[in-house]
């Protein structure tokens, strides 16, 4: 297998590039090779496809600290214990899951009472982060990601107790998870509460903890999470899957696992809300002469006519062919912007031809070169 090129090196941009910068480079390098563009090129298409790669990881600045530190093997599927297309928002190895779920288990140390270890505790939420094409997020799609979460040990169902057996109340704490700790001070004997010593402040005393979590009653998995896009989804908008995050405690619900969608930009197209913008270059005798003209869309090419006459920078409007509106049927339109080709490289014949077409036009042909000189004139009358 050919040695993968450096992705800045692709794109053509220095390694110190900000995101405007690599968007930049991509959109025009994209337009260059993309496949409409290049009819039956495959080495065009090679290119376009490596083009895509490259920003894919760049655009993400998760993928890009990967990528700028341990190369394309950092941005491999396989690369860390999250994948690439996922990640968690605890990052590193395990840990100690009392470090995890301090927050679970109450307050601040000192006089604050805490409360109850044993009651319901609704899971942590979990991130992700995808990137999809325009046309898909355009009208949706469905992915399968890799996410990396928390969730019940299988073995002993999150109790952390071996099977057949349970965790016993704390008989220190009685299973309030605290203790109270009298200090003599020059003030006099304080007293405050803080974690039980015995139990961690967890209430409960594991004595035969469970072999596959080590008495946790948690274990980290990676597993693949297929997810619905909605049509009409914007680049920066975050998905809610609810229930799919980190496993709660003592029968509390499940965290939700929020996705961060990323739309890759369009060599075509432009986007503003669910309107869409495109701009198709015309020669100079279609919009002298008026023409029918191949209009993309995102439903396919359309026909259209174009008046004589017509001006660079004209703009025509297509009702209904922009972009779906979430959880509506209604959609936006698409706005054609007309840019007239000057042509160039012309032969001797051509030249000639356009000499005869000038000595034989008058201002009629011009309205607006005409309406400037007749203002240049009364300036200086």
């Amino acid at each position: 297998m050919a040695e993968k090129r450096d992705y800045y090196e692709v794109l053509g941009v220095d390694k110190s590039a900000d995101d405007a910068t690599i968007k930049k480079a991509y959109r025009n390098l994209a337009k260059k090779y993309h496949p409409d563009l290049n009819p039956d090129n495959k080495e065009a298409e090679k290119k376009f496809k490596e083009v895509n790669e490259a920003y894919e990881v760049l655009s993400d600045s998760e993928k890009k600290a990967r990528y700028d530190q341990f190369g394309h093997a950092g941005v491999d599927p396989n690369f860390g214990a999250g994948g690439a297309g996922g990640g968690s928002p605890f990052g590193g190895g395990f840990g100690d899951f009392g470090d995890i779920f301090s927050d679970l288990f109450g307050g601040a140390f000192g006089g604050s009472r805490r409360s109850n270890p044993n009651a319901p505790r609704r899971g942590a939420d979990t991130a992700a982060r995808i990137t999809i094409s325009f046309e898909e997020a355009a009208k949706g799609c469905q992915k399968t990601i890799k996410v990396t979460h928390i969730e019940n040990c299988s073995a002993c169902g999150g109790s952390g107790a071996k099977a057949g057996t349970t965790p016993k109340t704390c008989p220190h704490c009685h299973g309030s998870g605290q203790e109270v700790v009298q200090q003599r001070t020059p003030f006099g004997v304080m007293q405050t509460q803080r974690p039980c010593s015995h139990c961690g402040g967890k209430g409960k005393i594991i004595e035969h903890p469970c072999e596959k979590c080590s008495g946790k009653g948690k274990v980290r998995i990676t597993r693949e999470q297929t997810v619905n896009i909605p049509a009409g989804i914007d680049d920066m908008q975050v998905l809610n899957v609810r229930g799919q995050g980190d496993a709660g405690s003592n029968g509390g619900p499940n965290g939700d696992l929020r996705i961060e969608v990323n739309v890759r930009p369009h060599p075509i197209f432009e986007r503003d809300g669910f309107d869409v913008y495109v701009e198709v270059p015309v020669t100079f005798v279609q919009a002298s002469l008026g023409a029918e003209i191949s209009v993309p869309t995102l439903d396919g090419k359309v026909k259209f006519k174009i008046h004589e006459g017509t001006q660079s920078g004209d703009e025509f409007k297509l009702a209904g062919k922009g972009i779906k509106r979430i959880n509506s049927s209604g959609r936006g339109n698409q706005y054609v912007k007309i840019n007239v080709e000057i042509p160039r490289n012309l032969s001797k014949e051509q030249k000639e031809l356009l000499k005869q077409f000038d000595s034989k036009s008058d201002d009629k042909n011009y309205k607006k070169r005409k309406t400037f000189f007749d203002k240049l004139k009364n300036m200086f009358e």
